[in-house]
Parts: C-alpha cells; structure tokens; sequence
C-alpha cells in the first residue's frame, strides 16, 4: 500500500454521443474517451476513467491545471466542461495478491476477477468513505492485482488508517512511490 500523490485530475462533461465533442477530447488526449461503463483509456500521458454517459477523470501523473487548459483550448466552441480537481483528491495504491480480499472487507462492489478486472473503475464506497476505484493491473501480474483509490483529501487520513489495521492480516507493507 503507497500513496500515489500529485496526481493531475480533470472531471470532463460532455455528450458523448457529440462527434465533435468526442475528436475533440481525442485530440488533446491522444485516446479517444471510452464510452463504456466503468472502463478506461490510456496513454503515456493521461488515463481517462469513465464515470457516467457525460462524464470522465482524466488522470494525469503530473499537471492537472495544463491538462485542464489543453482540454479547454481543443474544445473551444464544444458543449463541454472543464474542471481540475486535482487538489481535492488523493490517490492510495493497494496492491498484491491479498489486495481484493483486503477491499471487500469494506466495499460493496463485486471485486471477483470475473467481475472486476484490469481498467475497469467504478464509483463507490470503501469503509464508509465515497472513493473512486480503478484496477490498473491484473491477477496475472507477478506482484498480484493494483487498485488505485481516489479519496478527497479530507477523509484521506481515516481511509488510510482503515487500510493499515484491514490489511494488518495480509503482512501489510507501505511503499513509497
């Protein structure tokens, strides 16, 4: 377990079923939106994480605020909404093979690999705190699957210990990144 801070987090809006919305947000992001539910697309400079039929994160490993300003200029003129917050958020990683057996002890979400795998992401709610999850590697990874769970700040600290005393079973180790 590690947190993942500075992360960049842009919520985008828009209608996916717009055409030029979606070129538009393709060409600043280099991959186009998935429209999906609870899916993801990535490239080395940003993942994009759907959250509902007009909504996305972007996830970038750096600048939020240029992301948010590079989205704004390519839809310029499009139905859209731009807005960074990546201030609001962090990002704790729990990985290993223990690491689905360690989230179920407080989420409410089906976490069977059958269910839930690599770049799938989903809105929900982990010891009572509204987190955002997503899975960014599999069970066939040699370290075991990887879930990255974004948590407002302000209820970060609680979440983390939370996950210290649930993982206190598995052989906890913290990690920097």
């Amino acid at each position: 377990m590690g947190e993942r801070p500075f992360r960049g987090i842009v919520n985008l809006r828009g209608p996916a079923e717009d055409e030029a919305f979606g070129a538009a947000a393709q060409t600043a992001l280099g991959v186009a939106l998935p429209v999906a539910p609870n899916t993801t697309a990535s490239d080395a400079q940003a993942t994009v994480l759907w959250l509902a039929p007009d909504e996305w994160w972007v996830v970038t490993p750096g600048d939020g605020p240029a992301m948010a300003d590079k989205l704004r200029r390519a839809l310029e003129g499009v139905r859209s909404a731009v807005t960074d917050v990546s201030e609001s958020r962090t990002c704790i990683e729990v990985r290993g093979p223990r690491a689905r057996d360690l989230l179920v002890k407080g989420c409410p979400l089906d976490l069977h690999p059958r269910v839930f795998g690599k770049g799938e992401c989903a809105q929900s709610h982990l010891a009572k705190t509204m987190i955002t999850l997503h899975m960014t590697t599999g069970d066939d990874h040699e370290d075991g699957p990887a879930f990255d769970l974004y948590v407002l700040n302000s209820f970060a600290d609680y979440l983390w210990l939370w996950l210290e005393d649930a993982a206190r079973e598995y052989g906890l180790k913290v990690t920097g990144e």
